[in-house]
């Protein structure tokens, strides 16, 4: 009987002969014969017999004995075995079999774990990456696609007949369309849209799939199966994934991946359609926020420019407007103000104050009148905040331009006249929403063709910038700046002051700046059929 060294490690003890080794134990001669084995390894390896060469397994019985001996493994039927080598002093080796089926099972979970982890972790990584829904659904069936199916289909919730879809092919090849089809006709699919309350997958017969959930060329459909997608208190869709005939259903892993899955992609898009719906709404306010586009009213030209304190806000304190002549009103009207503030806060009460000037226009050919009733206004409300502003009464007579110019607590207006002479308009008054009482004068100005006023904030003035970084821009800057608009279209003037003290201020800081010009045409001016539009000039 052979006396055999250590036992592999989950031994331990030292093993006296093979009938009492822990392991199943097959002993091999230099040439390939089995010299001995034990009960254990006659059980595993039936085929095996003492005296005759190994066959089987084929990984065990292909060891090079000419070469040191190395631990080997390889399966036996369902089981999975290590091969660890002892070299006995006869030149025989002891063939120690551990069986790691169950090791070896962990490992391969552990594995498809850390993958699931992955691909989860690269998902909503690539979800998160943007807000824009059509893209979040493109990832989505992509992602789907590559991992989870041959092919993936993401439906999103909708109110019209035809539902969104974007598909994912089996080449990977990504497709908006839409489907005429109910989704009450798809078993799952009208519950999955819905949302809630939440419903688990829902496997659909194959066969039983409208045309439109398989994606042309796919081929015969093996498996199908219907996941929603969650979203934040709002159903974000559904995701349907296919197999083809030959490939195995989906596991319970599988589909609980999907889920997991699915719920990334559900917040994603949720989240992607939450912000473009909040958007959208902002973007309709600040519409109704922003100054407008000014152009040519009556034979006048009327130019505008504004930039916010801060380059990543769109609307500020500062405002101006253009009010066409009416019945009640024959005169233009013209508005330059600055509420007290900056930012959103400030672009509120900034839009009520356009519309209760806009409700005061009756009352537009009497400046003193209509600042009372708006300073009353602003007193009886919850702000605190208070405005400047300056009017403009704007008629053509005999080819000038005549102008009734009220500031209220406003810098005053540039008059430019055709020599490039810089005059200040002369009228002042009190800020509006502070005082029970308010007082303001009155100018009368008269432009001839070619001359522009000039209404303007104080964030152009006190704008610092320059060599030193923190000068103020001043009011002898600004009129320097102005002599050189002498003659100019009334755009050219507003676009000229604004590249002047953009040059000043450089990177510093400002606060919100708003300009108009008011300029009288040169020429003779033929109006336009609508009297806004720019119409034709004659020398």
């Amino acid at each position: 009987m052979t006396s055999f060294p250590d036992a592999p490690s989950t031994g331990g003890a030292s093993t006296p002969s093979a009938a009492t080794a822990p392991h199943p134990l097959i002993v091999l001669a230099p040439d390939g014969h089995v010299v001995e084995l034990n009960a254990a390894a006659s059980d595993l390896l039936p085929a095996a017999r003492s005296g005759r060469n190994l066959s089987a397994p084929a990984w065990l019985a292909a060891v090079d004995e000419r070469l040191p001996p190395e631990p080997v493994s390889g399966a036996v039927d369902d089981r999975f075995f290590s091969a660890h080598p002892s070299v006995l002093p006869d030149g025989n080796t002891a063939w120690w079999l551990v069986d790691e089926t169950a090791h070896r099972s962990a490992l391969e979970e552990l594995e498809a774990e850390r993958g699931r982890t992955r691909f989860l972790t690269e998902a909503s990584s690539a979800l998160l990456a943007s807000l824009n829904v059509s893209r979040c659904m493109e990832v989505t069936a992509r992602l789907a696609t590559e991992h989870l199916a041959d092919a993936a289909l993401v439906v999103a919730p909708t109110v019209a007949r035809k539902l969104p879809l974007v598909v994912c092919d089996h080449l990977g090849e990504v497709t908006h369309t839409t489907a005429a089809g109910a989704p009450e006709t798809v078993p799952g699919l009208a519950e999955a849209l819905r949302g809630f309350p939440p419903v688990p997958s829902r496997w659909i017969d194959p066969a039983a799939a409208p045309h439109w959930l398989v994606p042309k060329g796919f081929g015969e459909v093996g498996s199908l199966v219907i996941t929603p997608l969650p979203g934040h208190g709002v159903p974000a869709g559904a995701l349907v994934l296919l197999r083809r005939s030959h490939k195995a259903a989906f596991t319970g892993a599988e589909e609980a991946l999907a889920g997991l899955f699915a719920a990334r992609a559900g917040a994603a898009m949720s989240a992607a359609r939450l912000y473009a719906e909040q958007n959208s709404i902002s973007d309709t306010l600040m519409r109704e926020l922003l100054p407008p586009t000014l152009r040519q009213v009556e034979g006048v030209e009327f130019a505008g420019g504004y930039r916010p304190s801060k380059d990543s806000e769109r609307v500020g304190g500062d405002f101006y407007d253009v009010h066409p002549p009416t019945e009640d009103s024959p005169e233009t009207l013209a508005v330059l103000g600055d509420v007290a503030g900056k930012g959103l806060e400030a672009a509120v009460l900034t839009g009520k104050i356009r519309n209760t000037l806009h409700a005061l226009l009756p009352m537009a050919d009497d400046h003193d009148k209509m600042l009372r009733m708006l300073n009353n206004a602003m007193r009886n409300s919850h702000h605190t905040r208070f405005t400047t502003l300056v009017l403009a009464s704007v008629r053509r007579e005999n080819g000038d331009v005549v102008l009734r110019l009220t500031s209220a607590g406003h810098p005053t207006p540039l008059i430019v006249r055709g020599d490039g002479t810089v005059e200040e308009a002369d009228t002042r008054g009190t800020l509006i929403g502070v005082m029970p009482t308010i007082t303001s004068r009155t100018a009368d100005i008269r432009l001839a063709p070619g001359e522009t006023c000039l209404m303007f904030t104080d964030g152009v003035t006190e704008a610092r910038g320059g060599p030193l970084g923190d000068t103020m821009f001043g009011e002898q800057r600004l009129q320097r700046a102005a002599q050189d608009c002498a003659g100019m279209p009334a755009e050219a003037v507003v676009e000229h002051i604004q590249m002047v003290a953009s040059q000043w201020i450089g990177n510093g800081r400002h606060d919100d700046i708003a300009l108009m010009a008011i300029t009288a045409p040169r020429g003779a001016h033929l109006s336009a059929v609508d009297g806004t539009t720019r119409g034709r000039y004659t020398a």
